[in-house]
């Protein structure tokens, strides 16, 4: 991930041979990291069976809180582009049992539209 990327916000893909061992404690059996996310220092991981948010917190990166999403309790998701004065992009996911949805903003040049696909993949 380029340095100019974790500036201005932008959301990178992850080489996913590099979360392996990362998350091999947290994985089900037989479940396999598909595609991988990371905005500054949090990661939206694909996995074969849920998406997975890590939120590093801390100074240290140390503490990390992980909310795992299986892809059967997404109920609907949105996509906002960045426009002319709006300098990012949203997207939202609504999760079965909660009023409010996950919301996640990405940088300008994003391609939040490659994240949306990827969602779409497995949620549909």
């Amino acid at each position: 991930m380029g340095i100019m990327n974790s500036i201005f916000g932008n959301v990178s893909e992850v080489e996913v041979a590099s979360l392996q061992k990362e998350y091999s404690e947290i994985l089900c059996e037989g479940e396999r990291i598909e595609r991988a996310y990371k905005l500054i220092r949090d990661k939206w991981v694909f996995t074969s069976k849920r998406l997975i948010i890590q939120d590093i917190q801390g100074l240290t990166g140390k503490k990390r809180d992980y909310l795992s999403i299986p892809y059967r309790s997404v109920e609907r998701f949105s996509v906002e582009t960045a426009g002319t004065f709006d300098m990012d992009s949203e997207m939202k996911i609504w999760i079965r049992g909660c009023e409010e949805p996950l919301e996640q903003s990405f940088g300008r040049n994003s391609n939040i539209l490659e994240v949306q696909r990827v969602l779409a993949h497995y949620v549909l």
